[in-house]
């Protein structure tokens, strides 16, 4: 009988397990349709075209459930120049980030003083150590991918892709992200050429990496890339800036443009390839009309008469260049150009009113 008993108990234990196997398999087994024709067509992406069950196309949930966001990060000076630049750039990204067609997250003000300002309630921040005096030799601008190092090894940084961008960018329309299959999307500049530089490119990019022109003619901004690969490309485009500034050769070559260089290679030696993206932005006053941009870089200069001639290289009747107010406040309410000066330059002043004009405290 006490046999019978444990032969019972053991059976009685055998199924329950049996059971419970079987309702886990069957939990997380993949339903399979049976329904003939549409359901079994599949879009490039791999995505079933249309749910077997609803008859609802599935690309348009597909894509709000895998909305690929990315974070803007702006690295800054604590200077007057950068910070109403920064301003009026928060503003722009606010005023587009909710639209239709934008996959813009999150936004990130990188201050490489080493210390907080007044605007940290105003504009998100990250604050950098600078780097240690004199290791930046008077260019200033290899504190960027120093201080983008430091971020991205320390914030929490939500979103899968970063877009860099620069003070004077404005955004002129909802962006969408522009990377794709794991290349990154950037902006082609005409005076990045790799190519006419090779032989001194080769001390930074040896030819067992490949082919010169595996550089894209690229700077670190506007580009969008996604977050791990940054944080693999970020150290060493830091490394290559330094070694590019502290080589004689390479420093005269590249001049202002140095780190944009710097960045182009550490993206190719970690083969990160970018799709050169023409359309990302404008840089008045050369490009005349926004048409199908998302950013105006308003980098140069734009001088012209009173009959709306440009004036380049001499001081117009009437101008906005950015260096005017290198440490001062822009005012607010600038003059208008006068008639026929192009779009881009009349949409440029015409943003940097609307921002001076609605953001609290300007000037102060």
């Amino acid at each position: 009988m006490g046999c019978g008993n444990i032969f019972f108990s053991l059976i009685i234990t055998f199924s329950a397990a049996l059971i419970t196997y079987n309702v886990i398999i069957s939990a997380n087994a993949p339903l399979k349709s049976e329904f003939p024709g549409p359901s079994d067509t599949k879009t490039d992406d791999g995505f079933i075209s249309v749910d077997p069950i609803i008859k609802m196309p599935l690309d348009r949930s597909k894509q709000l459930a895998k909305k690929r966001l990315f974070h803007t990060a702006v690295t800054s000076s604590d200077s007057v120049y950068n910070t109403w630049q920064c301003r009026i750039m928060y503003y722009w990204f606010k005023k587009f980030r909710d639209e239709p067609g934008s996959d813009m997250g999150g936004f990130t003000r990188i201050l490489h003083s080493g210390r907080s300002d007044r605007f940290m309630d105003e504009i998100p921040t990250f604050v950098a150590q600078p780097l240690p005096d004199g290791l930046d030799q008077g260019y200033i601008v290899l504190n960027r991918p120093w201080a983008f190092v430091q971020w991205l090894r320390q914030a929490d940084i939500k979103e899968d892709y970063i877009l860099m961008a620069e003070p004077d960018h404005l955004i002129v329309k909802p962006i969408p992200n522009l990377s794709r299959d794991g290349l990154g999307a950037a902006f082609p500049f005409f005076y990045i050429e790799p190519k006419k530089y090779e032989s001194v490119l080769r001390k930074f990019f040896p030819e067992d990496k490949g082919p010169i022109v595996n550089i894209d003619p690229i700077g670190n901004s506007p580009v969008i890339v996604g977050k791990e690969a940054l944080k693999k490309i970020a150290p060493t485009w830091m490394n290559v800036s330094l070694a590019m500034k502290k080589d004689p050769e390479a420093d005269k070559s590249f001049g202002w443009v140095l780190e944009m260089y710097a960045y182009a290679v550490a993206s190719a030696l970690h083969g990160v390839g970018n799709i050169l993206y023409n359309d990302f932005m404008i840089q008045p006053p050369w490009d005349t009309e926004i048409g199908n941009k998302f950013i105006i870089h308003y980098t140069y200069g734009c001088d012209y008469n009173l009959k709306g001639k440009l004036t380049y290289g001499k001081i117009g009747e009437w101008r906005f260049d950015k260096r005017s107010f290198d440490a001062v406040w822009p005012p607010r309410n600038l003059p208008m150009p006068p008639p026929g000066v192009p779009e881009s330059v009349v949409t440029l002043v015409k943003m940097v009113n609307e921002a001076t004009a609605n953001i609290p405290n300007w000037g102060s």
